[in-house]
């Protein structure tokens, strides 16, 4: 049942990345404990078990409601196929939502983080994450005609899978397509990596694929963002003293620094493309001034 749900009722309506993680975890943790039990004698106490053990394994509260989601979903689809009278999922016991705690870089780490991404081969990346607030999968699918007159126009994100293969998608919300100014400082570190890549092109000739990507390897392609993380990200944080800090994390920082020195909540929460005003109050209301 979780099979063909997958395939027939959630592939068509989701992006790949969501199908292939609802797939992971059916694989994973449901078809090897219940693949063996018809779906008409499924129990709740059974469903009950596999969250168990997973949160035993070590499993976070978070990843066991994730899911949960994935085969309620397909229970729920089972019911409306006729198949199920009723879901036994609707009668299971959920770990609590852990809190996540939000990390940013303050004003006088952000300075030493900028300073030290400023000689980085990728600087321009990194100081665009953290003076824009863009999502990395944002920024990485961003291309030189989205830039005009000191504004970046988001459209589009890139999703890179576990094959190699990327992927250009809508960006996360309906919100998240948007324009988004930029410091003037930015203005010029773009121009100056935007000479970088030119050379970068003439170097490799013929091999060069012209994708229009502002952040490509040094043949065109797109990035492959984890092994920059690993080669480059981690080395900037030693470097300019800082604590250890995911690279979403500099979203973090732009809107937290925003909000601190006064600047309009609506306009923060626009320029992070978030669904509503009231997300972003949510998410970075310690931050706001009294």
């Amino acid at each position: 049942l979780l099979t063909e749900g997958l395939e027939v009722a959630v592939r068509p309506r989701v992006r790949r990345r969501t199908h292939d993680d609802y797939a992971r975890i059916a694989h994973t943790e449901f078809i090897p404990q219940l693949g063996h039990r018809r779906v008409a004698d499924l129990t709740a106490s059974e469903i009950q078990a596999v969250y168990a053990a997973m949160l035993a394994r070590g499993v976070s509260p978070r990843t066991v409601r994730y899911a949960h989601s994935v085969l309620s979903g397909a229970l729920k689809q089972a019911v409306r196929w006729q198949r199920l009278a009723r879901n036994p999922s609707s009668l299971v016991d959920l770990p609590r939502k852990a809190h996540r705690e939000m990390r940013a870089l303050d004003d006088a780490q952000a300075r030493s983080f900028i300073k030290a991404a400023a000689g980085n081969e990728y600087g321009a990346l990194w100081l665009l994450l953290i003076s824009t607030g863009l999502r990395p999968s944002e920024a990485l699918a961003l291309r030189w005609s989205d830039v005009e007159l000191g504004r970046l126009h988001v459209q589009r994100a890139l999703t890179r899978f576990s094959d190699g293969s990327v992927e250009f998608n809508e960006p996360k919300t309906a919100r998240g397509r948007r324009v988004v100014t930029l410091p003037e400082s930015m203005t010029s570190v773009l121009r100056a990596h935007h000479q970088r890549q030119a050379a970068d092109r003439l170097r490799a000739g013929p091999s060069w694929e012209d994708t229009n990507l502002i952040f490509a390897s040094e043949i065109g392609r797109p990035l492959d963002f984890r092994a920059l993380v690993r080669r480059h990200f981690t080395k900037i944080l030693v470097a300019a003293g800082v604590p250890t800090v995911r690279p979403y994390d500099l979203r973090h920082t732009c809107a937290t620094l925003l909000l601190a020195a006064g600047q309009n909540p609506r306009i923060v929460s626009e320029r992070l493309g978030h669904e509503s005003v009231s997300l972003t109050l949510d998410t970075y209301s310690h931050v706001l001034p009294d």
